[in-house]
């Protein structure tokens, strides 16, 4: 072989995945400055390689896409993004849910993200104060592209983020209060520059139980639910003319605004929007919506030429709470109420108060109004707490021996011990078969983890390993509802194809984005409960997964980010080993050179 064609790095005899879907075999890689330059069957000739890895009874999948995260905040204190690395995630995309951290100063940055996403406030404004400094897409991404970024990024323009930044935070959340004419022309400009900096389209939100933090609009829902719909579909003619996604919520609640979204979506006599919402789940408030929805997105894409994709998580949606602190809450005016009070002091006031406890118990006993949580406090069990004998006890069995109403015995318990009572239970997905089925939905793509958000109420940065768990189950149970080579694509390739971003293969002369994977680290500790400091944020701890068995190495652009349990000395540090990936920015893979051809 040529002296010009020694490799990198070399991957033998390892079960490759190139994330088509196309069937695996084992095979021999050959990285070469960041790119896949061999994929062979028979052995590459290691010499002059720095670096060999034997990957013998493991499976080299492209690097999976986290592509729904908000990690716009820890990004900028640790741009490692260590939490998602770890798991074999390569790419991940934030600005999500109308938030981001583009165009706003940084007080409204601050207010707009930290109650929604349960970060706190006390760290995130003075980290932006201090290193913010843009207030436009294109300053935005110049900023990234001089970070030492750990996984490859990519962005949304947050509708929030843009409305605040041009019409004020105020006049933002006036219900009486709608863009000028000349504001909108400017939220239109400002996305258009947006989309030719490479950001991947417009995020937005219409659940009204997302709240502002802050002194100055506190409770405020976030801004973007103040807009009319005209103001939605301005935006969506940039979108559907450049081809770029508008990601968004339909109102989770009552989820009647989602045919105004399916609409937007459709193709007939127009360009379809690519349009991409949360959430595709099996709610126990509501076990037929799922199934309800999900037809829906195949009858419009099939029939209406609409190009539209439901999120959708591969495992259980299990929550923590410390206290009442958890976004659930929100959806009623009880919860509302008591997450309005900061202080603890006033906020144990108000949970004493006997008018305050009927409203509440109103709240939860009603059958007739919509829910995302389906109040049930014998379904909520108790983790940690000062009194130890309440541990693994739900409110609903206290109550019972207690005698009294499970919401009194909740209120008691977060009166009595405040954010040192912990607790958990769970959403949804809780059905294996109904969850096999969702992971299968043709109208879904494999994402929504939340990643960097809601630090101390869940964790599902290894969802990629969850979904290989779940398929790598039922086959050795001898009872396939899908093969690997589908659920790697769906991790990998489906997603970059459809996002528009040069991720998700592994194919001659694509980027070398890769995951290692053990198959037998596909355990239970996939689904172990950890907790770990975050240095970025003073050491507070936050909800993690730990299961370092099942990724091998991660490797970012060629370079080998993790491998057996430990980051490489230099990760995270001066040279970055992510970039920012723009969308539609998607080079032609270049021809192997000839003597490589013939070994691959």
């Amino acid at each position: 072989m040529p002296a010009h064609a020694a490799f990198d790095l070399i991957i033998k005899n390892g079960r490759h995945f190139d994330g088509t879907g196309a069937p695996s075999g084992i095979r021999h890689l050959g990285i070469r400055d960041g790119r896949v330059r061999a994929i062979s069957t028979t052995a590459l000739d290691e010499t002059g390689c720095p670096e060999v890895i034997d990957a013998a009874g493991q499976w080299v999948t492209p690097g999976f896409l986290d592509t729904h995260t908000h990690y716009d905040a820890e990004l900028l204190a640790g741009p490692g993004l260590k939490e998602s690395v770890r798991h074999g995630i390569t790419t991940v995309t934030f600005g999500s849910c109308s938030i981001g951290m583009v165009c706003s100063e940084a007080e409204d940055c601050s207010d707009l993200f930290t109650r929604v996403e349960s970060i706190p406030r006390e760290q995130v404004l003075p980290l932006l104060r201090r290193t913010k400094t843009w207030n436009t897409p294109r300053a935005y991404v110049d900023h990234l592209e001089q970070m030492p970024l750990g996984p490859n990024v990519t962005a949304f323009l947050g509708h929030s983020d843009l409305r605040v930044s041009v019409m004020g935070l105020s006049r933002a959340v006036d219900a009486k209060v709608q863009p000028t004419e000349a504001e909108m022309q400017r939220m239109e400009a400002v996305l258009a520059e947006g989309l030719d900096v490479g950001l991947l389209g417009l995020s937005t939100m219409t659940t009204k139980w997302d709240k502002l933090d802050g002194d100055r609009e506190r409770s405020k829902s976030l801004p973007t639910t103040y807009a009319k719909w005209r103001e939605y579909a301005r935006l969506n003619r940039l979108l559907r003319a450049r081809g770029r996604i508008h990601q968004g919520a339909p109102d989770i609640v009552t989820k009647i605004n989602m045919f105004a979204f399916l609409f937007a979506s459709f193709g007939w006599f127009r360009k379809p929007l690519k349009t991409t919402l949360i959430t595709l789940m099996d709610v126990k408030s509501n076990g037929l919506l799922h199934r309800v929805v999900g037809k829906l997105a195949h009858v419009c894409n099939r029939f209406f030429n609409a190009n539209f994709r439901w999120q959708a998580l591969p495992c259980p949606f299990e929550v923590h709470a410390d206290g009442i602190d958890l976004v659930i809450f929100e959806e009623f005016g009880a919860g509302e109420a008591a997450l309005h009070l900061a202080d603890e002091i006033a906020r144990n006031d108000l949970m004493q108060d006997e008018k305050y406890r009927r409203w509440f118990r109103r709240n939860y006993d009603s059958k007739l109004t919509p829910r995302v949580w389906h109040r049930n406090f014998h379904d909520a069990e108790i983790v940690d707490c000062p009194d130890r004998a309440l541990v693994g006890k739900s409110f609903g069995a206290i109550a019972d021996v207690r005698g009294i109403h499970p919401v009194d015995a909740f209120l008691d318990l977060v009166v009595a011990h405040g954010r040192k009572l912990r607790w958990k239970t769970t959403i949804g997905n809780h059905r294996r078969a109904r969850l096999e089925a969702i992971v299968q939905d043709k109208g879904a793509i494999i994402s929504f983890s939340d990643a960097g958000a809601h630090i101390r109420n869940m964790a599902f940065y290894n969802f990629p390993l969850q979904l290989l768990k779940l398929v790598n189950d039922a086959i050795v149970e001898n009872r396939r509802f899908m093969s690997v080579e589908h659920a790697v694509h769906r991790l990998t390739g489906e997603l970059g194809d459809w996002f528009g971003i040069d991720a998700g293969h592994l194919r001659l002369g694509d980027r070398a984005d890769i995951a290692i994977i053990d198959p037998n680290g596909l355990d239970d500790a996939i689904k172990a409960y950890a907790e770990a400091p975050m240095p970025e944020f003073g050491g507070i701890l936050r909800m993690v997964n730990r299961n370092d068995r099942a990724v091998s190495a991660t490797i970012i652009n060629g370079r080998i980010a993790w491998r057996d349990g430990r980051f490489a000395a230099d990760f995270g540090q001066a040279r970055g080993y992510g970039r920012f990936l723009r969308a539609d920015e998607i080079p032609a893979r270049p021809p192997a050179d000839e003597a490589l051809a013939r070994a691959a």
